[in-house]
């Protein structure tokens, strides 16, 4: 294996460390609340209505990782696939970094501007990475490497 294709399987490992961690983080809020009798199990069973704010901060940046960055892990692949370049690890190490900045927006201030702002940026590597892809497949389906 390349070193840019153990970079870009370090890159899907940190956020998958990163969406594990947000999840661990938000049983350490829930749990207590529980078993405190705070939030009774009859209020959340369908609506989660009934959580604290800071629980909703945390549990949307767990849903959080489960959008874009399934994305990310499916362009990844196919990086893989095709064998790494350079430029696909960079733009895969970037947009982990703004992950790690949304979801630290997130669950701590949740300055709305500077999360869309981490978003956004995350977004527009993401569609970078997979610009790169999709020329890479084109020119591979035209026989030049």
């Amino acid at each position: 294996m390349t070193a840019s294709a153990l970079g870009i399987v370090g890159a899907m490992l940190a956020l998958g460390a990163l969406a594990i961690g947000l999840m661990i983080y938000l049983g350490t809020i829930r749990v207590p609340l529980v078993l405190k009798g705070e939030v009774k199990m009859g209020d959340i069973a369908v609506d989660r209505g009934a959580w604290p704010e800071r629980e909703h901060r945390v549990a949307n940046a767990v849903d959080n990782q489960f959008q874009l960055p399934v994305l990310f892990y499916a362009g990844c692949l196919l990086a893989l696939w095709f064998g790494t370049t350079f430029l696909e690890l960079l733009l895969a190490w970037a947009f982990v970094v703004t992950r790690y900045a949304h979801a630290y927006i997130h669950v701590t201030h949740n300055h709305v501007l500077r999360r869309f702002w981490a978003f956004f940026t995350g977004l527009i590597i993401l569609s970078g990475l997979w610009l790169d892809l999709v020329v890479r497949l084109a020119l591979a389906a035209f026989g030049v490497n």
